[in-house]
């Protein structure tokens, strides 16, 4: 089965969900009932949020590769917290439950998750979100009914369709405009500055979980955008999203590398060895 790819979670979650990982798919776990307290509207996540600066946390190592190339759009059954102190989201689903297992990881918009249940009677899985995946992504405007991208990790035998994703979000960036022309879509999003630098123009980007082409990039507006083809806005999410609306961003990971060889002086070094 495929290593968990768990983001950051506190203590308690930690410590619960543990139990879920590479767990025996055919283990008694698989039929473990986490309880729902229903959420129906977004702004209610806004309280799982502890306030003040995060505490310092051990980073997990990475466990888990996509791709960016959407499996399908899933839906929020569910969301809300359990009776062990966490934080659950059922999403209703087919082609990403094929072949899964407990302790799998499955990118929702962008973000990797790990499988803590699933039926495959109802069409449905679970993961566990922790209150930094809540912080930093746009998974906190979520509500019953949502839709969702969704991208099993990568397997020896997949396909590189897109490019490396992680499922780590660098952050979240805002929909400026959603303007057509013809049967395609431009897109322009604002972004933070320490994300901005690494975005180039026809370099890869992951919004919401998909690989995308950047077009241009604006620097005096914070901002890049990208366009979507008539295909493209029938299998993800981000054309149902309004002006205003919060997606996930994930860089380039070759930027970063690139960037830490230049500061880290490994390139002089080559000059003078």
């Amino acid at each position: 089965m495929a290593a968990s790819c768990s983001l950051t979670f506190s203590s308690k979650t930690t410590k619960t969900l543990s139990m879920y990982q590479f767990v025996n798919p055919k283990s008694r776990l698989s039929n473990i009932d986490c309880g729902f307290n229903y959420i129906t509207k977004p702004s209610i996540l806004h309280a799982f949020i502890p306030l003040g600066k995060p505490k310092a946390r051990r980073q997990s190592t990475i466990r888990c590769l996509f791709t960016g190339i959407v499996e399908e759009m899933g839906t929020i059954k569910q969301l809300g917290d359990t009776e062990h102190g966490g934080f659950d989201m059922k999403i209703g689903a087919k082609t990403v439950l094929e072949g899964v297992n407990l302790g799998d990881s499955i990118a929702v918009n962008g973000t990797c998750l790990t499988v803590t249940n699933f039926d495959h009677k109802a069409s449905d899985f679970m993961v566990g979100l922790a209150p930094e995946t809540l912080r930093k992504t746009s998974l906190i405007e979520l509500e019953a009914g949502s839709l969702v991208n969704l991208e099993r990790a990568v397997t020896p035998t997949s396909r590189m369709g897109g490019h490396f994703v992680q499922g780590h979000v660098d952050g979240t960036g805002e929909i400026v405009s959603m303007d057509p022309e013809g049967d395609s879509l431009w897109v322009k999003v604002k972004a933070a500055k320490d994300l901005l630098k690494y975005i180039v123009p026809k370099g890869f980007i992951a919004v919401d979980g998909t690989s995308l082409t950047v077009v241009d990039v604006f620097d005096e507006e914070e901002c890049f955008n990208f366009m979507l083809v008539a295909y493209t806005q029938q299998k993800i999410v981000i054309p149902l999203k309004k002006v205003g609306q919060k997606v996930n961003l994930e860089v380039d990971i070759l930027g970063k590398y690139v960037e830490r060889l230049l500061s880290s002086g490994f390139v002089d070094s080559i000059k003078n060895p």
